[in-house]
């Protein structure tokens, strides 16, 4: 798994599981931190790459950044908005 040029918080691997149980287990994740703080999930490509970034702009939170491992697999960054 990649570093970031940045900090992050917490975080969660999903690439265990299928949709939608990604978006619950990075929902849940995300759940846990304080507003401001940053979640790095590690996914698959294909589904959870196509959806659970796009859920969780929905839910107003903010995606800061996706990464391709180039191995099928990758790393995102979201900012947790709310409480």
């Amino acid at each position: 798994m990649a570093e970031p040029g940045f900090q992050f918080d917490d975080k969660v691997d999903i690439t265990d599981v299928n949709c939608p149980v990604t978006f619950v287990k990075t929902k849940v994740a995300l759940e846990e931190l304080d507003e401001g703080q940053i979640l790095q999930v590690h996914l698959n490509d294909g589904e959870p790459v196509q959806n659970v970034p796009r859920s969780l702009k929905e839910e107003g939170h903010e995606i800061l950044k996706l990464e391709d491992n180039g191995d099928g697999t990758f790393e995102l960054y979201i900012k947790k908005i709310g409480d």
